[in-house]
């Protein structure tokens, strides 16, 4: 049996590229480059069908560890929590005091982009602090 080499991460949503590109702001990724024979996405977009135009887009790892994202247009709004979430690392090897205050500044870095803080758990002697939001259409992530 062949191993997996590679996923994405795919998400509903009702505004693609606001969404990839809030993503791309927090994580540092990056939009790809158009197809071949596009010299640019907008471009792209409007060789599409009307129907298609607007229902998809990605951003990727420059460094090409981390996994594409994609999202994809849907006609349904968000109505229930995520039962899978992304972990944004930004507080790996911290511990205590110093964790949360990097915590907190990511934090207040993601607010300004247009995300939402909907919880601090701050360190209870058997984990961590870390911190619970909620991206522009309401996708959960954690801060940890």
């Amino acid at each position: 049996m062949a191993s997996i080499k590679q996923v994405q991460i795919t998400f509903d949503c009702a505004s693609p590229e606001r969404v990839a590109r809030f993503w791309c702001e927090v994580l540092g990724y990056v939009v790809p480059p158009p197809p071949e024979g596009f010299a640019s996405w907008d471009a792209f977009n409007q060789a599409l069908p009307p129907e298609q135009q607007d229902s998809a887009f990605a951003c990727v790892d420059p460094s090409g560890a981390g996994p594409r994202l994609y999202f994809q247009r849907v006609p349904e709004g968000k109505v229930v929590k995520n039962r899978v979430h992304i972990d944004v690392r930004a507080g790996i090897g911290l511990v205590g005091d110093e964790r949360l205050a990097t915590l907190e500044a990511e934090c207040a870095r993601l607010v300004a982009l247009g995300a939402t803080c909907l919880e601090v758990m701050r360190a209870d002697g058997e984990n961590e602090s870390c911190i619970v939001m909620q991206d522009i259409e309401g996708n959960e992530f954690c801060l940890d």
